[in-house]
Parts: C-alpha cells; structure tokens; sequence
C-alpha cells in the first residue's frame, strides 16, 4: 500500500482565504491529484480484521468495530455535517481511510463525475477527527468564496476544483443494494433454522418440521419449560405468517465504506454482509 502511495503525486494546493476569522492552517489541507486504486480503501486489506472506525487491529477478533462508542463518534462527527455535503447539492458520497489519508468521495445531482476529496492522516489521531478538519476547511473556503462572489454556484464550483476528478464509474459511489426478510432473527433461532431455509420452496414444511422437533424438547407436558415453549411457539406463528406472505426490508450500503444519501441526508455504516 506504501509502495503504491509513494508513486502518486500529491499537490500541495493552499486553501487560504482573506477571512480574518479562520483559525485553520489551510496550507496543510493537500489534494491528490491522481485516483487512488480501490484496492487500498479501508476494509480491503484482508490480512487483519481492522476496525472500521478507526482502524485499529488490537483485540479486533471477529468484531467489525472496537468499541460501540468508537462506532458511534465517527458517525456522529459524519453527522453533524452534512451542511457541506448539503450545500455542495450531493446526491451521494462515501468515506473510507488508510493509515495515510482520509478520503470522501462524493457524485453531486445532475453529474455522472466522482469528485474525490483527500486529507492526510494526522499522527496519533482518529479518521473522525481528521475528517472534520477536512470538512471544516472546505466548509469556510466555501464560505469565504460564496461572501466573496455572493453566488451559490460559484461557491460550489471553486469546492470542486479542489477536488480529484477521477473520471470513475459512478457506481464508486452508488450504493449496492439488497434485499432482507423482514423475518426476526430469534425466530430463526427458536426454531434452529438458518436463513437460506427462507429461500426454500418448501419452507412451510420445514417451518412444521422444525417445530415438531422443539416442542418435543420444550412442551411441558413432556418436561420442559413453559417459558421457552412460548417462545418457540410464538416463532412458529410469525414464521408461518411470513411463509404466507413473505415481506422484505431494503438494505443498501458498502461493505468497506461510510455512506450518504442526499435524499434522507445521513450517512450510513458499511454493511459487510454486501461484500460480493
């Protein structure tokens, strides 16, 4: 990942502005100018589980984070701003980080070109944090140009030629998509059935089948207990209800990436089970 690093040019490209009002050190905000590969996007690098907020290997085991308050500062910090991404008129965007930089991709309405945006990792700090100085630079140049030139457009245009224009398919930033059963996972598990079993043609046999089983085990007429036999035979109706009339919840998302949708304005968390 270094090796490829070190054979992409970096411009250094200052965003200072006649604002006596920012405090930033606009200077160190560095835009690369050539496409980064895909292939070192967080979550690509397989020899480690790493954590998906900030990156950390140490006591990862299978989890996808280290801690849910580690989780939950990222997508706070994507959260409260999304005035940029607003204002810069973004249908979607994603934000992922390696251990050199911070990257937030966004394909603005009404344009098929992905505009990268990308910040260098401060030492010692998390991707949350470097993304805010990102955002927060960005956020007064686009400021400081919309006073400037009292022109919405023109604010958002002088935004974007800070960017990398990666002449990349869109679908960098469209989100893939699935479809889940609107099935409670418990019910699966009372029943001890497995997902795939949804898709089978048979599944109302399998339902009866798998029920059969758990009551021999949990009736109390036959020494089990009466709690848990409510519980599987609450499985069983609402299984048997959703073999009927089968329901599904939409899911969309990237395995590896942080997610936006300018129609609900929020970001997303990356979904691993998308990954193909």
């Amino acid at each position: 990942m270094e090796d490829r690093l070190s054979n992409l040019r970096l411009k250094r490209q200052s965003l200072f502005n006649s604002h006596r009002q920012s405090r930033w050190i606009i200077s160190d905000f560095r835009i690369m100018k050539n496409w980064i590969p895909k292939k070192i996007a967080a979550g690509k690098d397989r020899k480690q589980k790493r954590c998906l907020s900030c990156g950390t290997t140490e006591n990862m085991y299978r989890r996808r984070y280290c801690s849910k308050d580690c989780r939950q500062k990222l997508l706070y910090a994507l959260g409260i701003r999304t005035g940029l991404l607003k204002a810069l008129n973004t249908r979607y965007a994603t934000f992922y980080f390696t251990e050199k930089i911070v990257i937030m991709d966004i394909l603005p309405h009404f344009s098929r070109e992905i505009l990268s945006f990308i910040y260098p990792r401060s030492s010692g700090e998390k991707p949350a944090q470097d993304y805010c100085r990102m955002s927060d630079l960005l956020g007064n140049e686009w400021w400081a140009e919309k006073k400037r030139t009292h022109k919405h457009y023109l604010a958002n245009r002088h935004i974007y030629n800070q960017a990398v224009r990666n002449g990349c398919h869109e679908g960098v930033v469209i989100p893939l998509e699935t479809r889940v059963p609107a099935v409670k996972g418990a019910s699966l598990t009372h029943l001890k059935l497995g997902k795939s079993d949804l898709d089978s043609p048979e599944l109302e046999k399998k339902i009866k089948s798998a029920f059969r089983l758990q009551v021999k085990k949990h009736h109390p007429d036959l020494g089990g207990d009466a709690g848990s036999f409510r519980k599987v035979h609450q499985a069983y109706k609402d299984l048997l209800s959703w073999a009927e009339s089968p329901t599904f919840l939409r899911r969309r998302g990237f395995p590896d990436k942080w997610f936006y949708d300018g129609d609900t304005d929020g970001w997303i968390q990356p979904k691993p089970y998308l990954r193909k």
